[in-house]
C-alpha cells in the first residue's frame, strides 16, 4: 500500500536535515534512482559550499509546489542566509521519497531595470519550447515598430532559468531589455536541468541533450516571427553556454553567427579547481579547504583515463554522469566554431575568474586567428556575469545588486548590426514633457 505523505512536508524535513547537517539521514529519503547518483557527501560537499559563500541560514521559507508531467511533485524551498539566499529544489513522489535534489539561486524580485532599457521600446511574450517530460518556458522580447529586426537566441550555463537570475540580479534580462532598446529581437528560456532537474544525472545525458533541442527550437520560433529577419537570427551563448554555442550553429546552417560570451576552453574540471584556488586566495576567511579537497579529488576521478560509463555519477563533479564528462572530451568548441563559415563574437572580461582572459581566451584567439569574420571584445572591469567592478571578484559579489555593463550591450548590439528602434507615440509624449519640464526649471531659475 502505498502512503500518500504531504510534499511540504517532506519539505520541511528535508530544510531542516539540511540545516543541521544531517546528510545520511537525508540520503535515505532519496528514491532509487536518486541514490544511484547522487550520496550523502555529494549532499554535504554541495550545500557546505554554497553555505562557505553565503553564511548560515537565517530562516526558511515557505515551499512552493507544482505537478510535473512524470507524476512528481516539484518543490522549492527559498533558504535566507546572513550574505545572501538559495533555493532547494525537490522532486518528490507519492511515499514522500526524493527523486531529485538540487540547489540553485532564488528567483528573486529585486531586478529593477537597467538605464540602458527602454520599456516602451519593445514588448514580451511567453513561449514554450519542447513538449511533455521536456517541456520548457521563455521570453520573446521583440522591438516595436516596424521593418525586419536582427534576432538572438541567449543560451545560459547549467540550470539557470531564463534571466540568468543570481541573487538579485537578472544578466540575461538585463541583455534582452538592453538589446530590444537597441532594436534586436531577442529570445531567452529556462534551461532543461532548471526546469527539470532529473534529467542533469540521468544514464546517457550529455551536453546534446541539455543544450540543442531547446536552442534549435528557439530559432524555430524566432523563424516564425513577423518582425524578425530570418537572415539575421544569431546564437549567444554565456559560460557553457558559450561552449555550446559553435556545436548549436552546427547543426543548423541557418543561424547567422556566434556570440561566445565568457565561453571557457580550459577543460571543466581545471576550471573549476582553478576558481576554487581563487576564492580561497581572495576571501580566506570562507574556510574552503575541506570543499576544495573534495573536488580535488572529484575532479581527478572525471579526468581520469579509465573514466567509463560504469563510473557512478556520485563519483564526478556535478554528480553529471560519466556519460557527460566523455562527450565533453570529444567535443572542441574552438575547432567547431573554426570550421563554422560565419561571423563569430568573443567577449571576455578581465575579472572574471571562472573563465579567465589569461587561460581561456589565447586558445580561442589561437584557433580563430586569421579569420576577418571574428571580433573580440575584451572588457578589463567586467566579471563572469558581465557586470563591471573594481575589487577582485568574488561568489559574494554577485549577490550584490547591479547590471550587465552597457559596453557588453553595445558591443553585441553593434556586431548584430542592430538598427535604432523608432520611439512610439508614447516615448515621444515623454520626451516632450520632459523638454517642457526642463525649459521651465530653466525660466522659473532664470526670473
Amino acid at each position: 500500500m502505498t502512503i500518500d505523505i504531504d510534499p511540504e512536508t517532506v519539505a520541511a524535513t528535508v530544510a531542516d536535515l539540511l540545516r543541521n547537517e544531517r546528510f545520511d539521514e537525508l540520503a535515505d529519503l532519496f528514491a532509487p534512482r536518486l541514490a544511484a547518483v547522487v550520496s550523502a557527501e555529494t549532499v554535504r560537499a554541495g550545500w557546505t559550499g554554497e553555505i562557505a559563500k553565503i553564511g548560515a541560514v537565517r530562516s526558511v521559507g515557505a515551499a512552493v509546489t507544482r505537478p510535473t508531467a512524470d507524476g512528481l511533485t516539484s518543490v522549492q524551498i527559498p533558504v535566507t542566509c546572513e550574505r545572501g539566499a538559495l533555493a532547494v529544489h525537490l522532486a518528490v513522489d507519492e511515499a514522500g521519497r526524493l527523486h531529485g535534489l538540487r540547489l540553485a539561486a532564488p528567483a528573486e524580485s529585486g531586478w529593477t531595470p537597467p538605464d540602458y532599457a527602454v520599456p516602451r521600446r519593445f514588448r514580451e511574450r511567453d513561449v514554450t519550447l519542447g513538449a511533455g517530460a521536456t517541456e520548457v518556458s521563455g521570453t520573446l522580447t521583440v522591438p516595436v515598430g516596424s521593418g525586419s529586426r536582427p534576432a538572438v537566441v541567449l543560451v545560459a550555463s547549467g540550470p539557470a532559468d531564463r534571466d540568468l537570475t543570481t541573487g538579485p540580479n537578472k544578466p540575461f534580462k538585463d541583455l534582452a531589455w538592453g538589446l530590444a532598446s537597441r532594436g534586436v529581437a531577442v529570445l531567452r528560456f529556462d534551461k532543461l536541468t532548471y526546469a527539470h532537474s532529473e534529467f542533469e544525472s540521468a544514464a546517457g545525458f550529455t551536453m546534446v541533450e541539455e543544450y540543442l533541442p531547446h536552442a534549435l527550437a528557439a530559432v524555430e520560433v524566432l523563424r516564425r516571427e513577423p518582425r524578425v529577419d530570418s537572415a539575421r537570427i544569431f546564437v549567444a551563448g554565456h559560460s557553457g553556454g558559450g561552449k555550446a554555442a559553435p556545436r548549436i550553429a552546427a547543426a543548423d546552417p541557418g543561424i547567422a553567427g556566434v556570440a561566445v560570451l565568457a565561453g571557457d576552453t580550459v577543460p571543466l574540471p581545471r576550471s573549476i579547481l582553478r576558481a576554487l584556488r581563487h576564492i580561497a586566495a581572495v576571501e580566506p576567511e570562507q574556510d574552503i579547504g575541506e570543499l576544495l579537497e573534495s573536488m580535488r579529488a572529484r575532479a581527478a576521478r572525471t579526468e581520469s583515463p579509465t573514466l567509463s560509463t560504469e563510473t557512478p555519477a556520485a563519483d564526478l563533479l556535478f554528480n553529471w554522469p560519466a556519460s557527460y564528462w566523455l562527450d565533453l572530451r570529444d567535443y572542441d568548441q574552438v575547432a567547431t566554431a573554426a570550421a563554422l563559415d560565419r561571423p563569430i563574437l568573443l567577449i571576455q572580461g578581465g575579472r572574471d575568474y571562472q573563465v579567465t582572459a589569461d587561460e581561456d581566451l589565447p586558445l580561442w584567439e589561437a584557433g580563430l586567428a586569421g579569420r576577418p569574420d571574428v571580433t573580440i571584445r575584451v572588457h578589463p572591469t567586467v566579471d563572469h556575469m558581465l557586470c563591471s567592478g573594481t575589487a577582485p571578484s568574488t561568489p559574494s559579489g554577485y549577490l550584490r545588486p547591479q547590471h550587465v555593463d552597457p559596453a557588453v550591450i553595445s558591443d553585441i548590439a553593434d556586431w548584430l548590426g542592430a538598427e535604432p528602434v523608432r520611439p512610439g507615440l508614447g516615448e515621444r509624449v515623454a520626451k516632450g514633457w520632459k523638454r517642457l519640464r526642463g525649459t521651465a526649471s530653466r525660466a522659473s531659475i532664470s526670473g
